[in-house]
């Protein structure tokens, strides 16, 4: 999404769930420190503003952008998340690194979307300089940590509303909004 006259870190509270009830990961780069960290605090905040718990909030470190996939993919296997947030910056230099990297985290968190079942949010800073990335990490464009956080809690309501759409989609709700179960009989047959 541009950000040219668009604050990222504007979100209207009363149109996203709460996060009361989720665990969200957040996986970010070292490189680029100053930026990542600011992108840090913007998710951490948005997060605890909609009410997630601080304990349910896990921080994992890895030491660069290209790492965030490892570190992602690692966090799903073991920390029971509902959704997790990488935080990245790549600033654009005189090589294809630029490219490389930043073709292969996306590449990798879109990989991570298709084989696991939790939404992992791309906030990746690919931007031609360390002023637009300072822009977007708390300046004058905002936070896109708060977005990609606002972006993780919608992912993790809408896992959530999947999974109890399919585990109950042969019941019924009655019309008092009431689950009807329906009674299986046991037969033993010897």
């Amino acid at each position: 999404m541009a950000t040219a006259n668009k604050n990222l870190s504007n979100y209207d509270k009363n149109t996203i769930p709460s996060a009361k009830n989720f665990r969200f990961g957040i996986v970010v780069s070292e490189w680029n420190e100053t930026i990542t960290e600011g992108l840090y605090s913007g998710a951490e905040a948005a997060l605890l503003d909609c009410d997630a718990a601080s304990e349910n909030i896990i921080r994992w470190n890895v030491p660069g952008s290209f790492e965030l996939i490892y570190g992602a993919k690692k966090m799903i296997e073991t920390q029971n998340v509902d959704a997790i947030i990488v935080i990245g910056c790549v600033i654009k230099g005189e090589t294809m690194h630029f490219e490389f990297v930043c073709e292969g985290v996306t590449q990798g968190i879109k990989d991570l979307n298709v084989k696991f079942d939790v939404p992992v949010i791309f906030c990746l800073l690919t931007d031609n300089t360390e002023q637009q990335s300072l822009d977007r990490s708390g300046g004058i464009h905002g936070n896109k940590g708060t977005e990609a956080a606002i972006a993780a809690l919608k992912m993790a309501y809408l896992r959530e509303q999947a999974i109890l759409n399919y585990q109950f989609q042969d019941q019924q709700l009655l019309s008092s909004g009431q689950l009807q179960i329906e009674e299986l009989q046991l037969r033993i047959e010897e």
